[in-house]
């Protein structure tokens, strides 16, 4: 098998847009929400440490990019060879101490000049960069994280657990008080008040969410499929012997 190409990846999308129906019909907007899809596949495949599916699922994203670009060819607006002239001149501009005489200690320096570098490109604040479309809980983390580099940050770890302990118990006041308004605000600033936290002990609160989230799934699966061997339907079950099951799927895996 000969090797293959990137020309030979644009000939095909270019073939495609000519001779498929389905992808002639295509504009940026109409699969803009494939593209999220093919972003978090190639996360699923990371986190499950799979290097077969990440291959594909890479692949998959790299088509998304050619296949965006191809369309705003077809209209005149800009070509790959744009977009690739775009990354490339960034990853210059925003790497002063690789290609040019700016001197750095560490990472965090590193990304300290990145920040500054992005608002002396002209945008008027250090968080306008995070996506509006970001999941919420990834969305709190970059702003905090991006906030954090110009100083507007916790100086104490302490500081930001009592913060979270303050946010608990205004919650449970709003609960108290039955203020469906309250109650929604104080979650949401729990919410946020615990990935602040999150950054400083360096735990990503999307990756560990998801972790849970699959963790949950593996684990109600078993309940369910211990509960059908038993001779229930789960519907019928009583929160007792799904408890059982439960706590059976979690000793399994710890062992």
């Amino acid at each position: 098998m000969h090797p293959h190409t990137f020309d030979e990846l644009l000939s095909i999308m270019q073939r495609l847009r000519k001779e498929c129906p389905w992808d002639r019909e295509q504009t940026n907007d109409s699969i803009k929400g494939h593209t999220i899809e093919e972003a978090y596949e190639v996360v699923e495949a990371i986190d499950h440490g799979n290097d077969h599916d990440l291959r594909h699922e890479l692949g998959d994203l790299l088509l998304h990019v050619v296949f965006h670009s191809r369309i705003a060819e077809e209209e005149g607006r800009f070509d790959i060879n744009d977009v690739l002239g775009a990354i490339i001149e960034k990853l210059v501009r925003r790497h002063p101490h690789i290609f040019g005489d700016t001197k750095v200690e560490d990472s965090a320096e590193v990304l300290k000049n990145w920040e500054q570098i992005k608002m002396e490109e002209g945008r008027e604040s250090v968080i306008d960069g995070v996506p509006r479309s970001l999941p919420a809980l990834l969305k709190a983390h970059r702003m905090q994280d991006k906030a954090s580099k110009i100083g507007f940050d916790w100086e104490h770890r302490e500081d930001v657990w009592k913060k979270v302990q303050e946010e608990l118990e205004e919650l449970r006041d709003a609960v108290e008080r039955r203020n469906g308004s309250d109650m929604e605000e104080e979650v949401g600033d729990l919410l946020f008040s615990i990935v602040n936290f999150t950054r400083f002990i360096k735990v990503n609160p999307e990756d560990a969410l998801r972790r849970t989230i699959d963790k949950f799934d593996r684990r109600f699966r078993h309940v369910e499929r211990r509960v059908r061997e038993a001779g229930i339907e789960p519907r019928n079950a009583t929160l007792e012997e799904m408890d059982r099951y439960w706590d059976e799927a979690k000793a399994a895996e710890r062992g």
